[in-house]
């Protein structure tokens, strides 16, 4: 209900009121004229005159009370409707809001969940990170560490290449002085050679590796400041390694030992940044050294063959282990045969020892028994004793036909043989 509404209401009370009002008055008026006739002329014009200025000061005074009273009551009726009106739009409106207020309550939940996980997570990165730092900078040190003990000679690089290859060899599975052997020295038509480490093979084969290989060019390389210095101390590197594999080439290693070894010498790289910056200058590199009998290996190339060197022993002591075994079985067979042989002696004796048995059972019974049964006949005191009755042996002694009829020797050998290797 709106404001105009209110005032149509307030004016239509008016105009029904006033009228009402207006009767009452009247009445009045005439009553109190009634009442004046009785008097005398002049007090009933005085108190006519009287009355009715003190009617018309109460029919103007009733007036404004009563539109008073209406306007006050239709404006606390308007205000009471306006009041239940704002409760129940503040109500309803209470009531659209809550699910927005309940949502927004859980989504702010969340976000502080979110928040605070985030936080947790980005500590823990900061940490991370803050770790793998200190561990680049570890490594950045022990790095420059290591270029710089390399730089004191080509001793300390060879010393760092011999230990990197043995590393190698032992994570493959050879073993030291029995597998392989350091610096073992040959003498040759050219002179005394000596190679880093020969490796045995199965067969009594061998092949060498060296790990001589200067890096001074590839750490200048990694020092370098300038695009342009830094290549030309790469190609210089390409140009120490395809040096070092001519000169190995050269000395021929495996005309040294017997015919059954492989004809190539393993030039060892320790490490395979090494050989990559080196063949990124020269891709030829491989292709030369292999034509000239020269294996480029790396701990991860060389790892792979010695693990097939590894393998290859294994055979062979497999091999050697069946061979043993074949060995052993035969012998087993003799030694079975031999036995069975004297199982058989003792079955023919027991059965010579079974027919001597009945005989003398026989003798006895025929020559002997009767003889003495006839002391029963002649009441002769015998303590109650009886003479036993003797049956002869029936059951024959087995022969031992299995032994003869179901194994050789060829065969023995064929079984061990199959067992040795896991059939």
């Amino acid at each position: 209900m709106n404001f105009e509404t209110l005032l149509l209401i307030l004016a239509a009370a008016l105009l029904v009121g006033l009228p009402l009002l207006a009767w009452a008055l009247m009445e009045r008026g005439r009553a109190n004229r009634a009442e004046a006739r009785a008097w005398s002329l002049q007090d009933a014009a005085v108190r006519v005159k009287i009355i009715e200025e003190q009617g018309a000061k109460n029919a103007a005074f009733l007036q404004g009370e009563a539109a008073s009273a209406i306007a006050e009551q239709v404006l606390k009726r308007a205000d009471e409707t306006f009041h239940n009106r704002e409760q129940l739009a503040q109500a309803r409106l209470e009531a659209q809001l809550k699910p927005v207020a309940e949502s927004l309550a859980k989504f702010q939940e969340q976000v502080v969940a979110v928040e605070k996980s985030r936080a947790e997570e980005s500590g823990g990165l900061k940490a991370q990170i803050a770790a793998l730092m200190q561990a680049s900078v570890d490594t950045q040190s022990e790095a420059r560490k290591l270029s710089a003990a390399l730089r004191r000679g080509a001793g300390v690089q060879g010393r760092w290449g011999e230990q990197t290859l043995r590393n190698v060899l032992e994570a493959a599975g050879l073993h030291n002085r029995y597998d392989f052997d350091e610096q073992t020295s040959t003498d040759t038509e050219e002179g005394r050679r000596r190679p880093d480490v020969t490796v045995r093979l199965p067969g009594g084969a061998v092949f060498v590796i060296d790990a001589k290989c200067s890096l001074n060019a590839f750490l200048d390389a990694q020092d370098a400041v300038d695009e342009t210095v830094r290549e030309a101390a790469y190609v210089r590197h390409a140009q120490s390694v395809r040096a070092h594999m001519l000169g190995l080439s050269a000395k021929a290693y495996w005309d040294q030992f017997n015919q059954g070894s492989p004809d190539f010498v393993a030039m060892f790289i320790p490490g395979d940044s090494f050989l990559a910056a080196a063949l990124e200058r020269a891709p030829e590199l491989m292709t030369e050294a292999m034509d000239r009998r020269v294996l480029v290996v790396t701990p991860t190339t060389l790892f792979a063959l010695c693990k097939a060197v590894v393998y290859g022993w294994r055979v062979e002591e497999q091999a050697a282990n069946a061979q043993e075994i074949s060995k052993l079985g035969r012998e087993l067979y003799k030694r079975l045969s031999v036995m069975g042989g004297h199982a058989a002696s003792v079955g023919k004796a027991l059965e010579q020892a079974v027919g001597k048995y009945n005989a003398f059972v026989g003798s006895l019974e025929t020559q002997v028994m009767t003889q003495a049964r006839r002391f029963e006949d002649l009441k002769v005191d015998h303590e109650g004793r009886e003479l036993p009755e003797l049956t002869p042996v029936d059951g024959g002694v087995r022969a031992l036909t299995k032994l003869a009829s179901e194994f050789d020797p060829d065969e023995a050998g064929q079984v061990t043989a199959l067992t040795a290797k896991g059939r």
